[in-house]
């Protein structure tokens, strides 16, 4: 089988890497001259399905909690397999309980546990929720390994090249391409992130902090590095962040550990992630084309069902013809 896959954000990968896997000749297109320009290599790379569920469909818990298995039998090096750990200030204890009663899969856990678990935050936290089935991989170098595995199973990338969206060629056409795709069902969410560096801090798993105006997220990364994210804008304006995001997120940060007060601001960023109006991400069939998108905020957790569901659906697992992830 001779399949094209367009676009090379992370729901391309995975679905040229899933089609590659099972013995397929894959041609991945990207539009830009260099792997990364786009939302996905913004991302968080949470793998945390039972903490989205919180506002997240129940298909995006059931889909999203296969996705460490996925990433681990895909990238089994890249993969930090340490848990969530959720944490709210005493004057918001309110919100950690909200959160516990809309979640599942995770302890209570007390300050001594805590501490156990990440040693930076002793003595600041009285409660906490642990989501302990939850990991975490770093976007960048998961899209780069993926490339290189793909590369490695006699897949071709093409950078600067735009794929034809039904090319006569090939047997199968994916089409990946986000906001470039023509549908109206579409609306942008902008997403707002900053990568700052302290030597003050070691986390090992991601951090949520509750806060009933800016809850934030702190993933760890290499050398002291950390993601501190992310804003939701209904927007599709491509823009880079807002003076008052970035304000916001790192008043949030000193709030979760004051040593993030002193940290470097390594880069501020920001993207238009694609979403359906349920925020459900979708791939869909009609002859020999298969269109993934609409991933929202569940690029990392969703795009492994998706690649999987495209390739059942080129190998004929499956006679639906269009089918809502």
């Amino acid at each position: 089988m001779k399949v094209l896959v367009n676009g090379a954000g992370i729901g391309g990968l995975c679905a040229a890497f899933e089609f590659a896997s099972r013995g397929a000749v894959v041609t991945l297109k990207e539009k830009s001259t260099e792997l990364g320009v786009n939302p996905s290599w913004q991302a968080g790379g949470m793998l945390a399905p039972w903490c989205e569920a919180e506002a997240a469909d129940e298909i995006v818990i059931a889909e999203g909690a296969k996705a460490v298995h996925w990433w681990k039998k895909a990238l089994p090096n890249e993969v930090q397999h340490h848990g969530t750990l959720v944490v709210a200030a005493p004057r918001d204890a309110s919100e950690l309980s909200r959160f516990s009663t809309l979640t599942t899969n995770h302890d209570m856990i007390d300050g001594n546990r805590i501490s156990e678990l990440e040693p930076s935050l002793a003595g600041r936290y009285r409660k906490a929720l642990f989501f302990k089935e939850e990991a975490h991989i770093d976007p960048r170098r998961a899209m780069l390994a993926l490339a290189d595995k793909l590369r490695a199973m006699g897949g071709h990338i093409e950078l600067n090249a735009t794929g034809e969206p039904d090319d006569p060629a090939y047997d199968i056409v994916v089409n990946a391409v986000g906001m470039a795709e023509k549908d109206s069902r579409l609306r942008g969410v902008r997403g707002e992130m900053l990568i700052v560096r302290t030597p003050e801090v070691a986390l090992s798993r991601p951090v949520r902090l509750l806060h009933p105006r800016i809850p934030l997220y702190v993933v760890p990364r290499a050398d002291h590095h950390f993601l501190i994210g992310a804003t939701m804008i209904e927007s599709d304006a491509d823009l880079k962040p807002t003076v008052r995001s970035v304000v916001e997120l790192l008043n949030a940060s000193f709030t979760l550990h004051p040593a993030f007060a002193e940290a470097e601001v390594m880069e501020m960023n920001s993207g238009v992630r694609p979403a359906f109006a349920d925020n459900i991400p979708r791939v869909e069939k009609r002859g020999r084309q298969i269109r993934i998108n609409g991933f929202y905020r569940h690029g990392y957790l969703m795009a492994p069902s998706l690649a999987v569901q495209a390739a059942d659906m080129a190998f004929e697992l499956t006679n639906t013809e269009d089918i809502t992830s």
